[in-house]
């Protein structure tokens, strides 16, 4: 089914979206305690806290979640020869961006997100990047190896995977709208070729 699409769509949909999950799950999964403190950026001086183990099992259940995106996504993707069901697939993502960005700002609250010089990389990358943003967060995303990132810098790992939720709900706009133009059509199968 992805080789339907058109060109741009295929690539950020079979390829960039699927490192970006993977992106979001391994910090969760593995520097649980770093991906729960850089969702709300506190002072430099504030002291490092002790989450309960409450707190560090349902952000390793969003690392899964972000797992398991990953498996449907290539799943719908790389399967289905329904054009309809990964249109369906692409709203729902959609509808989940516009929630993901929603709830960050609503948990910011009025006066954190006015005070735009003081986000983090997590909360630029949750409310939302900009083009140029993304290709310069993909340079380090691109020279690291991915096991040196998760254990020795995490947050460039996930600043890359969070710079893409704007991006990829953009991108799932501009198809779903049609601007990359028409998806190409079925092959034709044996029986039809021989009429």
């Amino acid at each position: 089914m992805a080789s339907r699409l058109p060109t741009v769509p295929r690539l950020v949909f079979t390829v960039i979206e699927p490192i970006s999950l993977i992106g979001g799950c391994l910090p969760a999964l593995f520097a649980t305690g770093w991906f729960l403190r850089e969702q709300i950026a506190e002072a430099a001086s504030s002291p490092v806290v002790a989450f309960p183990d409450q707190a560090l099992v349902v952000a390793q259940q969003l690392g899964n979640a972000y797992g398991l995106l990953f498996m449907v996504g290539v799943a719908v993707l790389y399967t289905t020869t329904e054009l309809q069901v990964v249109r369906n697939y692409l709203v729902a993502l959609l509808i989940a961006d516009i929630g993901h960005v929603g709830l960050t700002v609503a948990s910011l609250g009025p006066s954190r997100f006015a005070a735009v010089g003081e986000w983090n990389a997590m909360t630029w990358g949750n409310v939302g990047f900009t083009v140029r943003d993304l290709s310069s967060c993909m340079a380090p995303c691109a020279v690291v190896p991915v096991s040196s990132v998760v254990l020795r810098d995490p947050w460039k790992l996930m600043a890359c995977q969070q710079s893409f939720q704007a991006f990829l709900a953009l991108m799932r706009t501009s198809y779903l709208l049609g601007l990359f133009g028409p998806d190409k059509p079925l092959p034709l199968s044996v029986s039809e070729k021989r009429k």
